[in-house]
């Protein structure tokens, strides 16, 4: 399979850990630029082969959104993509959920979703480009202790059709990918504290394991690509299998 991504510029935020740092990775191995955004202070980026710049950007801030894709423009001279793998999880019960809690959790995910993707595609409208969004499983399926996480995921899903349809006149192409478990640093946090029980999460996933980030990685690089050059305002799960089991 080709993804002919060589020479695109493409913008990762959350780029310097977990799913972000292995999509850098893949994405520069195939040939592209990539520019990695992430908070400042966040652990740096091993070093890539290719061109790569990296930039401070909080994705709650369109200011800071808007001069993260204009440095990709003054550094590369164009840029093709962007690839949303920002995020963070804070499992909490609904009945005493502080409102800064909720109110973190859809900045982040969701209202930084618009803001970069918005930042970005104002700069791809000459020669068009790929947008990912990076969902989950919960957009779909609905888990206890995450209600700011569900919702906020479940609003990506659709803001990825509705942007689909807005910018194809444009040559944009938007789509996410929705990963179930990941073998993540936030991942293991999460089982060590308590917030995640492994072994009933494999059990749950017909293929039975966690997915890894290069299996995301993948997802996000064929979309990117010219044999996905007819998909847009797709949600693909990558998920093991969860989605569609529904026996006990």
């Amino acid at each position: 399979m080709s993804t002919n991504i060589e020479g695109k510029v493409i913008l990762i935020t959350g780029g310097r850990g977990g799913i972000g740092a292995e999509v850098a990775a893949r994405l520069a191995s195939e040939g592209a630029s990539v520019v990695v955004a992430d908070l400042a202070g966040a652990v740096p980026l091993a070093p890539l082969p290719g061109d790569m710049l990296s930039v401070d950007c909080d994705i709650t801030d369109a200011t800071a959104c808007d001069r993260a894709a204009q440095l990709a423009i003054d550094h590369f001279g164009h840029l093709d993509g962007l690839v949303n793998c920002a995020g963070v999880s804070k499992p909490h019960d609904s009945l005493t959920l502080p409102p800064q809690d909720w109110a973190r959790m859809v900045d982040v995910q969701l209202n930084g979703a618009f803001y970069i993707a918005q930042a970005c595609a104002k700069r791809m409208t000459q020669a068009g480009g790929g947008i990912i969004f990076i969902t989950s499983t919960n957009a779909e399926a609905a888990f206890p202790r995450r209600a700011p996480y569900c919702a906020a995921k479940a609003g990506v899903a659709m803001l990825t059709k509705v942007l689909a349809i807005e910018w194809a006149s444009l040559g944009i192409r938007v789509n996410a990918v929705g990963p179930a478990y990941v073998a993540t640093e936030m991942t293991q946090r999460n089982i060590a504290a308590g917030n995640v029980n492994e072994d009933q999460i494999k059990a749950r996933i017909p293929l039975g394991r966690l997915a890894r980030p290069t299996d995301i990685a993948g997802a996000i690089s064929f979309l990117l690509g010219a044999d996905a050059s007819f998909i847009t305002g797709h949600s693909l799960y990558v998920d093991g299998g969860w989605l569609a089991y529904g026996y006990f």
